[in-house]
């Protein structure tokens, strides 16, 4: 039997751009992605500490050490530039596999620097 658990999860990031016109995702400084153990077009849960609301997209690189969290297309309306989010991806693992899994966690600062 295999569960869903967390993989990777940046807790109390800050949305630095929001950009309705761009085709969708999120884009997530590469730093931040390489500890929070994410790749590019991974699906990912943001969860809004502001106002409550939860979307689902996927991952694309943003510029390494810029710190940018930017939220596009139609999920650029789910959020506003200086909101707090959560951003969470899982994995399908065994059952035995999963009670001992350790997700990467990161806790970025005010700035998205870790």
């Amino acid at each position: 039997m295999n569960i869903e658990v967390i993989k990777s999860k940046i807790h109390r990031a800050t949305i630095t751009q929001a950009d309705l016109n761009y085709i969708g995702s999120i884009a997530i400084d590469e730093d931040l992605m390489d500890a929070a153990n994410l790749i590019e077009n991974e699906k990912v849960d943001i969860l809004n500490i502001n106002n409550g609301e939860r979307l689902t997209t996927y991952v694309i690189k943003g510029d390494r050490g810029s710190g940018s969290i930017s939220l596009n297309g139609a999920a650029a309306r789910k959020a506003a530039v200086g909101d707090l989010v959560i951003i969470v991806s899982y994995a399908s693992l065994d059952f035995e596999e999963a009670k001992s899994f350790k997700p990467a966690i990161i806790f970025p600062d005010k700035n998205n620097q870790i």
